[in-house]
């Protein structure tokens, strides 16, 4: 059985979908639109701009959103998945991959996203660090004795955990985890704690933008980052994805459960590889494939 996967932020580089906009119509078509909708020019941001410039949220999220969905979109039939998941913002794309939501509703919500996420970002100080070499238990009872707000928050792969929340916080819970023997407890280039309660404020607005956009039936099931379990109920699916901005993204034991449910082959959809080095890493014997036109 095929697994599609979608990246999230930190997979976006410059000249990032130009190979689709120069050899398909339907990809210079949805490029086009997706500059109406958003009412500047990303496709000039994601083809020629600075690296600087690809890091603005609001301008990362939507352009991994698009590269990733426009890329399915022209695969035509080849584009054949038994099941979809999505890391973080890439369970937005997973969900108009599988027809659960149309491209330019999901554009949408991730645009909202972004600057849902942003304006959250500057009320508290806060980042995220990267945690490797430690069970995920004793990294979870670490940032549980650390005053402040510090919660797991991407568990990537076994060894390799991400925590998020106050600087503060971070920054004690990492001098912990390196005299409990972490092998790196590393401060990461982000804007702020996703996936930790510092995220409610853009729950919130993000919820009332998931609530009012149609879902449809999904044509596969989605393994969505809060439930790690085959979901097709579209009120669930919403339901999830409201969750999802202030809950941990599960990706470890999403890709588990896709793989006892049946998955053979996991196939990245969009920029980067960086989930086929984590599939690899929770399972040696999954076949990992890049996608392409």
């Amino acid at each position: 059985m095929k697994a599609y996967i979608f990246p999230g932020q930190g997979a976006q580089f410059s000249g990032m979908g130009k190979d689709l906009y120069d050899t398909s119509q339907k990809a210079k078509d949805l490029f086009h639109q997706a500059n109406d909708i958003l009412g500047f020019d990303i496709t000039k941001i994601m083809f020629e701009g600075t690296a600087d410039e690809l890091k603005q949220t609001n301008v990362t999220q939507p352009a991994i959103f698009l590269h990733s969905t426009i890329l399915a979109e022209v695969m035509g039939d080849t584009f054949q998945p038994d099941m979809v998941a999505g890391h973080s913002l890439g369970e937005i794309s997973a969900l108009v991959a599988n027809k659960t939501l149309a491209f330019s509703d999901g554009l949408q919500l991730v645009y909202k996203r972004a600057l849902a996420m942003q304006s959250a970002c500057e009320v508290t100080p806060s980042t995220m660090a990267a945690v490797l070499g430690l069970e995920d238990e004793l990294v979870e009872k670490i940032c549980a004795n650390t005053p402040g707000i510090v919660v797991a928050a991407n568990y990537n792969c076994p060894g390799q955990l991400v925590i998020s929340g106050e600087v503060s916080a971070v920054e004690k819970a990492c001098e912990s985890l390196k005299e409990a023997g972490a092998r790196r407890a590393l401060i990461l280039p982000v804007g702020g704690a996703f996936h930790s309660p510092l995220m409610e404020p853009a729950r919130e607005e993000l919820a009332a933008a998931i609530e009012a956009t149609r879902f449809s039936q999904p044509a596969c099931p989605i393994y969505q980052n809060v439930s790690t379990v085959a979901v097709t109920d579209p009120s669930e699916i919403k339901k999830n994805l409201i969750s999802q901005l202030t809950a941990p993204v599960r990706w470890t034991q999403s890709i588990q459960n896709m793989i006892k449910d049946g998955a053979t082959t996991f196939i990245e959809v969009g920029p980067g590889n960086v989930l086929q080095g984590l599939v690899k890493k929770i399972d040696k014997s999954a076949e990992t494939e890049k996608a392409e036109i």
